[in-house]
């Protein structure tokens, strides 16, 4: 079938005659005479194929193929008429879509809260969220398939070439199984904690928190024994509740009350504390859209908010 291109012009001149059902008062509406509109109608019925009025000396009608047309094209000409405005909406970042990548850790309290608030302030903005770890979040980001990731890693560390906003700091805790003799203890002893077998995410997923991790066992002469390995904070805190061993988990984890599962702040011992992590939304500098301007600069107020 051969492609048509008709002008928005002759849509808007069917739906005023459709909208008159006279030549005469259509061509007054439109500031033209009643020849030329004639001669459009007539061109656009020939570029269709079909008859859109009935004429008679005295009347004008829609066809039963005009009437059916015209909700149609008063939805088109409604969408064109938006589309300036629509526009300088996405050229402001107030429409559009955002796709963010996020680590586990963040989806247990602070990313339902920033949806809310962001969704609030930028409605027409839609978020896609992919929960990813952050080897996988590098990798979305160097394709293009991911605008921004949020990340987990040690204070003051990140991937180089990546622009980054740090949005929240926190300590690490202990998750034991409830049944462990140090979980009767509100805060135990470090060193004891230290010679229990370890569940521990895969150093690839988490290189710079997973090292901290392990600096902390070879600074105390204790070598990790690593029980076993998951990729996934729930699925760490479900081992541990197995009795597998204790994790090191962020303090946000406690949200996730598994039974059978206790969290637990130890005593610092000869000076040596737990070290922290800390969460970033990182993104390429270079690759920055209006929407994702915003999200940034809300993500930074946001992060000022919980440093304060």
């Amino acid at each position: 079938m051969k492609s048509l291109r008709i002008e928005l012009r002759l849509w808007r001149q069917f739906v005023v005659l459709a909208e008159e059902l006279h030549f005469g008062r259509a061509a007054a509406r439109l500031h033209m005479t009643q020849p030329p509109l004639t001669q459009a109608i007539a061109g656009l019925e020939e570029a269709l194929g079909v008859r859109l009025f009935d004429r008679t000396r005295r009347s004008v009608a829609l066809t039963p193929a005009g009437a059916a047309l015209l909700p149609e094209v008063r939805d088109l000409l409604a969408r064109a008429q938006a589309l300036p405005e629509l526009a300088r909406a996405a050229a402001a970042g107030e429409l559009g879509r955002l796709r963010l990548a996020f680590v586990s850790t963040v989806g247990f309290e602070l990313l339902p809260r920033w949806v809310r608030a962001f969704r609030q302030r930028w409605p027409q903005v839609a978020l896609e969220l992919i929960e990813a770890t952050g080897d996988v979040q590098l990798e979305l980001l160097s394709r293009g398939e991911v605008d921004a990731g949020m990340m987990l890693h040690s204070p003051g560390l990140m991937a180089p070439g990546l622009a980054q906003a740090r949005v929240a700091s926190e300590p690490l805790v202990a998750a034991l199984p409830e049944s462990h003799p140090l979980a009767a203890q509100q805060h135990p002893g470090l060193v004891a904690l230290l010679d229990e077998p370890l569940v521990i995410f895969p150093r690839r997923i988490l290189p710079t928190l997973h090292d901290a991790i392990f600096a902390l066992y070879h600074a105390a002469g204790r070598a990790p024994l690593v029980a076993q390995e998951a990729i996934q904070m729930q699925t760490i805190v479900n081992l541990v509740s197995a009795g597998l061993g204790l994790a090191w988990v962020p303090q946000s984890v406690r949200q996730f009350q598994r039974p059978g599962v206790v969290y637990r702040s130890p005593r610092a011992s000869r000076g040596r504390t737990v070290p922290a992590c800390e969460t970033s939304l990182v993104w390429h500098a270079d690759a920055v859209s209006p929407a994702l301007t915003h999200f940034i600069d809300f993500a930074r107020a946001q992060g000022a908010r919980q440093a304060e």
